[in-house]
């Protein structure tokens, strides 16, 4: 079977409408949105079902389209909700009722900013079968071969020119019709994470909070846990449910959560607020690959700040183990960036978020001004791809380690840093020092002290402390101009 022999049926095209009022722009995204991936999945029932496919069925994602004949200056302040010079901008839009608010937020900056009304129509990128299914947990795309006809031939499938990075890596081109990029994301390249998010986390993309939190233990898992717990037993704390994987919720401090017989790649913990307003808790375990894939796909759901809080190892003989390390600098040894940003590429500390650790470890652990550098330092830390650096030769590492000025060693901070850089999202990070490799104090059973398992305990909360601060700002304070380029997305 070939598509060359069968029709092709689509649903009823329709008029690109125009809106002023954002509501009601995301309104008639989820109209159209629905229709699609409605009209694909009932075809695909069918066919499931034994139906002999009559035509090539195709569906379309909706679009956003702003266009603007000005050469107005908008707020200079602002790092995203404008275009700079006059055109037409695109954006193809996906799963409109998971991104409700933020397609509200964005539209009505461009509404505000440019005094024009929004079209909204179907693009012409198809929706390839597999994600107009994805909300359906009953149903599964079969491999290739597993059906008495080619899925290809009868259905969209994804499709490597639209699932890529190409907007955020600055290497986009105009469309055919002459408009620019909206958005930084395709819909499919958002659906293509989407669909990653729920394989390597084991819960739904929905419950992703804005203020995202990365470590490399389980022991911040539990403590994740016990604080979301405390705050869930009190009202005024805003926080309304805890999710873990398997999409279990709890929104009371004794609630059950059974441990999953099969525990995902990257187990992801929820403490929502409303508006998604919350803290994730991602375990990407160790390596700079595991950082670099939960990154790729959270980038997608556009959070409002990631942090690293795990554990290093010291370089400098005056650090203790759980003494704090706050990067103002990355040293970039793990090279699985190096193709999408180069090593020569500046990761700049972010003031607002270095602020908000610095105050939050201030006020955990009760120390400010001179007596905080007792248990923090500031300074380079180097992330490498061997996670057992230590046995090379030490002439080079440690020498380059030296020059650079490190004080800590990792495998995943520079590449979370790098990657919230290249994907414009906020990024931070605080170790806390868990070896001394150099010292003579390697990562060994009964190593620690009792300052040491203290500070691990506080540095979760720290974390914690951290982003609650962040939250507190208002949006353009922390999504600050110094994350974008010349040429930017008006959208977030």
């Amino acid at each position: 079977m070939h598509d060359d022999f069968l029709p092709l049926e689509t649903p009823d095209a329709v008029e690109r409408e125009y809106f002023s009022d954002p509501a009601e722009a995301v309104a008639r995204l989820r109209a159209l949105y629905d229709a699609a991936s409605g009209f694909l999945t009932e075809r695909f029932v069918a066919c499931l079902g034994g139906e002999k496919p009559r035509a090539r069925f195709r569906a379309y994602y909706p679009e956003v389209r702003l266009t603007t004949t000005s050469h107005s200056k908008t707020d200079s302040r602002l790092s995203f909700g404008h275009v700079t010079t006059p055109g037409s901008y695109t954006a193809t839009i996906t799963r409109p009722e998971l991104f409700a608010n933020y397609l509200e937020e964005q539209l009505a900056l461009l509404m505000r900013n440019h005094a024009t009304p929004i079209g909204i129509g179907y693009s012409d990128t198809p929706m390839p079968v597999h994600f107009a299914v994805a909300t359906r947990t009953d149903l599964n795309v079969p491999q290739e071969g597993v059906l008495d006809f080619s899925l290809r031939d009868v259905f969209d499938v994804p499709d490597l020119n639209t699932v890529n990075d190409d907007i955020v890596n600055g290497m986009a081109e105009p469309h055919p019709d002459g408009a620019e990029d909206l958005a930084p994301f395709t819909a499919q390249r958002v659906d293509y994470s989407l669909a990653r998010l729920a394989h390597y986390t084991a819960t739904d993309p929905a419950h992703f909070q804005n203020f995202v939190l990365f470590t490399n233990y389980q022991f911040y898992v539990d403590e994740f846990e016990a604080f979301a717990r405390s705050v869930l037993g009190d009202a005024e704390s805003g926080y309304t449910e805890f999710v873990a994987p398997g999409n279990q919720v709890i929104d009371a401090p004794d609630g059950k959560i059974q441990p999953l017989a099969k525990m995902p790649q990257m187990p992801s913990y929820h403490l929502k607020r409303p508006g998604s307003q919350g803290i994730t808790l991602v375990n990407i375990g160790v390596g700079p690959s595991n950082a670099k894939t939960a990154t790729d796909h959270i980038a997608v759901l556009r959070p409002h700040a990631w942090l690293m809080v795990g554990h290093c190892a010291g370089l400098r003989n005056s650090q203790s183990l759980g003494d704090f390390v706050l990067a103002h600098a990355y040293l970039r040894e793990d090279h699985v960036l190096d193709d999408d940003l180069p090593v020569w590429v500046p990761i700049p500390a972010l003031a607002e978020v270095q602020v908000a650790l610095q105050e939050a470890v201030a006020e955990v652990t009760d120390l400010d001004g001179y007596e905080l550098k007792r248990i923090m330092r500031t300074g380079t830390v180097a992330t490498i791809d061997n996670r057992n650096w230590e046995l090379r030769d030490q002439s080079g590492p440690i020498h380059r380690l030296s020059l650079s000025r490190a004080i800590a060693l990792d495998m995943e901070s520079a590449t979370i840093a790098a990657n919230g850089f290249r994907f414009r999202v906020p990024y931070g990070t605080l170790l806390c020092v868990s070896d001394k490799p150099l010292h003579g104090e390697l990562k060994l059973p009964g190593m620690a002290t009792d300052f040491y398992r203290t500070q691990v305990a506080n540095h979760l909360l720290i974390g914690v402390r951290a982003m609650e601060k962040l939250r507190a700002m208002p949006l353009e304070r922390i999504h600050s101009r110094k994350l974008r380029s010349f040429s930017e997305t008006a959208f977030l």
